[in-house]
């Protein structure tokens, strides 16, 4: 039977008879025949014309064929090119030769027409087979390559994306992350608020590489988009459940630790979904508080079942919040012992310097001698002085000279409002249209923040700031403020906002009004501006953030203002 197509064959064959015995043989079949008298012959002919498949004597004069056999392998490279050794030796160890130097089958003299055409058939079925092979894998390689060219751009993107806030900004910030793969499973992102809090948040995706950072774009729009706008963490956390639960398979999941570390406050809030415990460490008791999963991760809850209530703790200058991913703890030895929670425990108990906590943990690990199965990413963020921190400014690109400039509004948020919404962010987007007000927005924020904060909390609330007394209190307080805030079924915070030109530029007049009983005003106010109790803290950073701040009614209403000067 005739092959698929014609091949080209070298016959390398000292005995002309012999030549032209098998050069007839294989024209019959539908070859092409090269002819060589002796090895040096064959290997020149191989060269100049790249023969499908040789039939070498194994005798010969000038060259020997087994040398021959070795030049003409090294010549084809990569290439098959099948070697049938003609010989008439019968010595296991000179048949054995044959296919030491490059042979690949070898027929005997006197030649059988049959099996000669069936063992030409073979080999060529395995050049063909080999040549797929390496077509194959060139095209894999390629398309390797084109991968990971994508994966490369995808990359730079992706960290453009995630790393777009304070993260290698920020003076108060160390962290390390170590990716399992190209693409980090492991989010890390920092902004700051428009009052100049630090919102960070460690998350880890089920799984490593490009499929779990998937999700990560979604979720770094929502916390810069929010955070830039003046979003709490609920309201933050509320919105990125439900993006994820709405995009993401459902065998994915984003477990996270989220912080808003408040510089004027004192305090970090914290909400932690599925990640190993975070700790606090109070530099002045050395104490460490465990920052315990309380909820699941990101993207598991309906959005009417997630649970976004956070934890606030009280802060002193220098104290630290330290997180991890479980890819530290996770890290496994030769005996697929885990470095484990004990092992870094011990890391803590050991630390005499807070600096240096990341370089202990670090050499911990290369003591420990462990490979890494999960991405690594461990994170510490310190309290620092409000005038240490430097958020960037808001930019704008209008002129202001269409801005509005004589105009009021008033809102009454209820109840049910209360419970759910954040009515900063949107206010501060309507007085952000004020052209002369944008250098002063994270002052505003703040004094917007502490305005609302106290009229809900103290007001409707009815909350006693004095709870805040401790650190235990503190976190009471919270607890309590939680509680009643669920339960809520009446009340309300008023909100007036005046705007009006003056002649030297203008003054914006909020008024905030509650349904609560009030507070000891005259008490409150005789405090120092510069009062560093856990409790109070509020009016003292409105009265040094505004102007002519001043409360009525029982403490039920506030006024403060805002004065700039004219455009130049």
């Amino acid at each position: 039977m005739q092959p698929l197509e014609p091949l080209t064959i070298l016959i390398a064959e000292d005995s002309a008879a012999d030549r032209l015995l098998l050069s007839s043989i294989l024209r019959r079949q539908g070859h092409e025949v090269l002819t060589a008298a002796n090895g040096a012959e064959a290997v020149d002919a191989f060269g100049r014309q790249q023969p499908h498949l040789v039939l070498m004597d194994a005798m010969m004069p000038v060259m020997d064929g087994f040398e021959a056999a070795r030049q003409i392998k090294a010549l084809a490279g990569e290439t098959l090119v099948p070697i049938i050794f003609l010989t008439s030796l019968s010595e296991s160890e000179a048949l054995a030769r044959c296919l030491e130097v490059g042979g690949d089958d070898f027929l005997a003299k006197p030649y059988n027409q049959v099996i000669l055409a069936a063992k030409i058939k073979a080999m060529d079925r395995l050049r063909r087979l080999q040549d797929t092979v390496l077509q194959q894998r060139d095209q894999i390689a390629r398309h390797h390559d084109y991968l990971l060219n994508e994966q490369r751009v995808a990359k730079a993107v992706f960290d453009k994306v995630a790393h777009s806030g304070c993260l290698n900004a920020a003076p108060n910030i160390r962290y390390l992350q170590s990716p399992y793969a190209l693409f980090n499973g492991d989010l890390l992102l920092a902004a700051f608020t428009p009052a100049g809090d630090m919102h960070v948040m460690l998350g880890d995706f089920t799984g490593h590489g490009l499929p779990a950072a998937v999700g990560a774009m979604p979720l770094a729009e929502v916390f810069y988009g929010m955070t830039a706008k003046g979003y709490g963490l609920a309201e933050t956390l509320r919105e990125m459940n439900a993006k994820l639960k709405r995009i993401l398979p459902v065998d994915m999941f984003c477990c996270a630790t989220l912080l808003c570390l408040s510089f004027q406050r004192r305090s970090v809030e914290v909400w932690n979904g599925g990640m190993p415990d975070g700790y606090l460490h109070r530099i002045a008791s050395g104490e460490r508080t465990p920052l315990p999963a309380r909820h699941l991760p990101l993207g598991v809850l309906s959005p009417e079942s997630f649970d976004e209530r956070t934890e606030v703790f009280p802060m002193a200058l220098g104290d630290r919040v330290f997180l991890l991913s479980d890819g530290v703890i996770d890290t496994c030895d030769a005996n697929d012992q885990l470095f484990g929670v004990q092992r870094l425990q011990q890391v803590f108990a050991i630390n005499r310097q807070p600096e240096a906590l990341f370089e202990e943990i670090e050499q911990a690990l290369r003591d420990f001698g462990g490979e890494a199965r999960d991405d690594v990413s461990m994170v510490e963020i310190s309290l620092l002085e409000p005038a240490q921190i430097t958020p960037p400014a808001l930019v704008y690109s209008d002129s202001g000279q269409s801005c509005p400039l004589d105009w009021s509004a008033s809102f009454e948020f209820r109840a049910a409002t209360l419970k759910r919404f954040n009515p900063l962010p949107y206010l501060l987007r309507l007085l952000l249209e004020v052209h002369g007000l944008r250098d002063q927005s994270g002052a505003l924020y703040s004094v917007l923040a502490e305005l609302y904060s106290n009229a809900l909390e103290h007001g409707v609330l009815g909350l006693d700031s004095s709870l805040k007394r401790d650190a235990s209190g503190f976190a009471r307080y919270y607890q309590e403020r939680s509680a009643r805030l669920g339960e809520l079924q009446e009340g309300y915070v008023r909100v007036h906002l005046q705007v009006a030109p003056t002649d030297g530029g203008g003054c914006l007049t909020i008024h905030i009004e509650d349904s609560g009983k009030g507070f000891d005003v005259e008490r409150v106010m005789a405090r120092p501006l510069d009062d560093i109790r856990l409790s109070g803290r509020g009016v003292s950073l409105i009265r040094q953030l505004g102007r002519n701040a001043r409360w009525t009614d029982g403490g039920r209403r506030a006024r403060v203002e805002f004065i700039w000067e004219a455009l130049a």
